[in-house]
Order: C-alpha cells, then structure tokens, then sequence
C-alpha cells in the first residue's frame, strides 16, 4: 500500500509508542507491506527471531521490531516496539479505518459508461467500475476495488472481503490482520455465481485480462492470477499463491498459499497442489503429481492385492 502523503519514521514511532529508534527518525517512509510485497522506501514488520535477519535483509526501508539489540544494517532504520503485529495494524487503520456503507450503489463510486449494476447488488464508496460490465443482482463489491472494461459478475459473488489473516495469542485468542490492500479486476473477466475474491492484506488480489470464473471460487488474499486463466467451480487459491497466464485449474482442486503455477499448467479435477510447479504440465492426485507418473502409481496400487495374494501362496 501507498502512504500518500509519505510519513516520517519519528511521525510513525510516536504514533506507535515506539520504545526506540535505531536509525533516522527523519527517513521517508511512502509505502506499507508485508515481507513479500517490500520495496524501497516501505515499512514492515518482524516480531520472531526466526525471520530477523530475511526481513532486515529486505527491500523494506524501515522495521517495526521487537529486539532492540540487532544490528541495523545500512541504509535502514528500526522502529523498536514490544509489539510489532499489532503496532503495525494500528498504522494500517491510520489510512484504512472501516465505514459503514450508507447506499447501496455509492453515489461515490466511479462506474463507467454501459455498465449495467442489477437491483440489489452493494457497490461501495472506494470502487471503480470500467465500461460496458454486467453486475448481476446480489453481487457484493466491498471497498478498494478496482474493475475493467467488459468485466461479467454472476449473483452472489463478493468482491474484497477481509483477508482470512490472524495471529494467534494462546489458545483463546486470535488477533486480526487488518486489510489495506485492494482487488483488482482486469478487463474481459467473467466471474460466476457465489464466487470470492479476497482483498490484499497489505498488496492487490489480481484477476487478470481474459480470465473466466466457475461458481464458487475461492482466491485467497494477495493472489496473482495471470491472464486467460480458467478457474473451475469449487476450486481453491490460497492467499499470495501466483498464478502464471494460461493455467487451467479444474474443479474442486486447491492449491496452497505462497506457490507459483508455472504458465501453462494444467491441474486436473480433484488435485491438491503444494509445490510450485512447472511450465506445460499437467498435475493430479494428492498430492498433485504429474499426471501419467501419479496414473502409473494407482495402475499399480491396484495390482498390489494380486501380488501380495501371489506371495502369500
């Protein structure tokens, strides 16, 4: 997310309640992201040992952090605080605070010309629609969505819901990672009925130019799905998984959070994939394989009863 207009690190740590400052206090902070959306001049966050050193490594310009005896590399400054997940939320409600809908259609909302908006459906505030669309009766488009030209919405979908992201604090107690990221619908997406498009938590979910919708999608926060892609009904993305353009996922398959599907990729009905995978291949089973290697291993599978009834003689 973009910080407009940029920030101090002091500005940032006395709204925090930082502890300490190792660093700059007068460094330009002008974005705000995860680890795996950092670029210069952004600020994170760590609050395990266990990832010090790749997030100070990082793009990120600045670091919210809860040790104040690590060595700042150069060129960066830290912000100490005890709690760096939940000062970093209060930073992203700074620019992100929710608030309640008053309208159906927002008279804010920037909606292109030919583009038809079904009774019932809920466009809010912080949405911008392109030409020529179809949203369908019941559709929901939360805000900080964005929508191309000849984009098609089938009944009951809902766009830029919250990120399923929480921290767990013992074992009665979850802490939500608030939203501030966007989605983004590119031109000529077809999306089906009572699918789900997730908001980037800190970055944008991407639906990209060409790609079609089965019913009941899932993808999860920070996806990127490439273009001319085909999600079939019921199948499931997790949350900043990349998808490459051309890919073909079938129904009631899943794949996992953090992968990337090689352009081309085929994933048949029925797979769950957790592994990146490679350009051109088809992939089934659980876990997904490539196909005529996991079709080999059940032709034998089922050979098995045979020769152990064989041996056994």
């Amino acid at each position: 997310m973009r910080i407009e207009p940029a920030t101090t690190v002091k500005c940032i740590a006395d709204y925090i309640g930082a502890t300490k400052i190792i660093g700059d206090p007068n460094q330009i902070i002008t974005g705000l992201n995860e680890l795996h959306e950092v670029e210069a001049g952004d600020i994170t966050f760590v609050d395990h040992p266990k990832y010090y050193q790749r997030v100070l490594n990082s793009a990120a310009t600045v670091v919210i952090i809860n040790n104040g005896d690590v060595e700042c590399p150069e060129g960066k400054t830290l912000i100490v605080h005890d709690c760096p997940f939940d000062a970093f939320n209060k930073v992203i409600l700074s620019y992100r605070r929710f608030v309640p809908a008053t309208a159906m259609v927002s008279p804010k909302a920037e909606i292109g010309e030919g583009t038809i908006i079904e009774p019932g459906a809920f466009v809010a505030e912080h949405v911008k629609i392109g030409k020529n669309c179809i949203i369908h009766a019941n559709v929901t488009i939360n805000n900080w969505t964005v929508i191309g030209d000849n984009v098609i919405i089938n009944s009951g979908s809902v766009l830029a819901a919250d990120a399923c992201y929480f921290q767990h604090r013992g074992p009665d107690r979850q802490v939500k990672f608030e939203s501030c990221g966007r989605v983004v619908i590119e031109d000529d997406v077809e999306i089906g009925a009572l699918c789900a498009i997730d908001i980037g938590v800190t970055s944008d979910t991407i639906i990209g130019r060409g790609t079609k919708m089965d019913n009941h999608v899932q993808v999860g926060h920070d996806a990127k799905i490439g273009k001319n892609c085909f999600l079939g009904a019921h199948c499931a993305i997790g949350g900043v998984s990349r998808v490459k353009d051309n890919v073909s996922i079938w129904s009631m398959s899943a794949v996992n959070k953090d992968l990337v599907i090689a352009e081309g990729t085929t994933i048949l009905a029925y797979t769950a994939v957790d592994k990146d995978t490679e350009p051109g291949v088809t992939y089934f089973g659980m876990p997904g394989m490539e196909a005529k290697k996991k079709w080999r291993e059940m032709a034998c599978v089922r050979m098995l009863p045979d020769l152990i009834s064989k041996l056994n003689k």
